[in-house]
């Protein structure tokens, strides 16, 4: 049989940030603004693991820990909103902050002031940015997910093997690879999944808490973003109606795989979800399916992620934030498929 085997080019990084996780006593755990399945799976395994290691931990986000992730999270409480008493406290009094699944600072946003003086590892799959934090650090762009680093993690010191931490890793891994769809989708990311079925994780539930229980009003609202959807050379876009958040009562876990529309439309090398934030400006997605790197694209734009799939936010209004990206995507597509003919 086949068995995952952690690369060998991680082994050094891996037992420093292993000797740090272990070595501490009372920890708070972050990831980026508006968390994914892999940001919250490994803040939702790592919690687990460090407290059967005896080590206080907390969970604190820059924004909200999403609603339909916290099935993951073993007890409610280990969560602690950022802007409260309790996570200032904690803060203060804490000897190791670890960031999961981003390693730059305008990615964890008021959670950097509250963490600033604290020794810092980072666990991160995104390549490296112009912001980069500091401190200790298990960084592999190659690695499926984070989930798949932080496994990493688990598999050195033999577990424990909680049922929350295996839940965490696999809906980690499970999420960001597209449920097994991507390129992303390793031999490695597999041979994990495999392992966490083996310990007791039930595939068919994951998948079901994740993408079996949508409430009517998602699909109210991609009714009325359809009839945005429009593509051109290469390029699909679609928008995400301003007053439909008011009207149908949007969360933020409504938006969840809606970029997926556009990406999936015959023909489209780049799809692009556009929706407007509380603060007026413009949230960009973008996800490609070919060989434009939409990290070096999301960039231009003040933002970043993964070749595959990334994000920025820019100024609006609307109408100038779709012209100037959908331009700019369509000739990175261009220029890629141009390339591409004289290779």
């Amino acid at each position: 049989m086949v068995t995952y085997r952690t690369p060998s080019g991680r082994v050094a990084s891996l037992k420093a940030v292993r000797n740090a996780l272990l070595a501490s006593r009372k920890a708070v755990l972050t990831t980026h603004l508006n968390a994914d399945g892999d940001g919250t799976g490994s803040e939702a395994a790592m919690v687990s693991w460090l407290r059967a290691h005896g080590c206080e931990a907390w969970i604190v986000n820059p924004t909200p820990f999403p609603d339909m992730f916290r099935f993951m999270i073993e007890k409610e409480d280990w969560i602690l909103p950022a802007g409260s008493r309790d996570a200032r406290d904690l803060c203060d009094t804490a000897d190791l902050a670890i960031v999961l699944d981003t390693g730059e600072v305008p990615r964890i946003g008021r959670v950097r002031d509250l963490i600033r003086e604290l020794p810092t590892v980072v666990v991160d799959h995104h390549p490296p940015g112009d912001r980069a934090i500091g401190g200790t650090s298990l960084r592999d762009p190659d690695a499926c997910a984070t989930g798949e680093l932080v496994y990493d993690i688990m598999l050195a010191t033999d577990g424990p093997w909680t049922e929350w931490s295996l839940k965490g890793l696999y809906i980690a891994i499970l999420t960001d690879t597209g449920s097994f769809r991507f390129g992303n989708s390793t031999p490695g990311a597999h041979q994990i999944a495999a392992e966490l079925i083996r310990r007791g994780v039930n595939p068919e539930e994951m998948h079901s808490k994740v993408y079996g229980a949508s409430p009517l009003r998602k699909y109210r609202l991609l009714e009325r973003a359809l009839a945005t959807l429009d593509m051109e050379g290469g390029v699909a876009w679609m928008t995400v109606p301003t007053e439909a958040f008011g009207e149908l009562e949007i969360t933020p876990d409504d938006l969840e795989g809606l970029v997926d529309v556009p990406r999936g439309v015959e023909g489209a090398q780049v799809g692009l979800l556009f929706r407007k934030t509380t603060t007026g400006e413009v949230k960009i997605s973008l996800r490609s399916n070919g060989p434009v790197d939409v990290n070096q694209l999301a960039r231009r734009f003040g933002g970043g992620g993964h070749v595959k799939a990334s994000g920025a936010m820019v100024a609006g209004p609307m109408d100038r934030a779709i012209g100037e990206v959908v331009s700019a995507t369509r000739e990175a597509v261009a220029k890629a498929m141009t390339e591409g003919d004289t290779d």
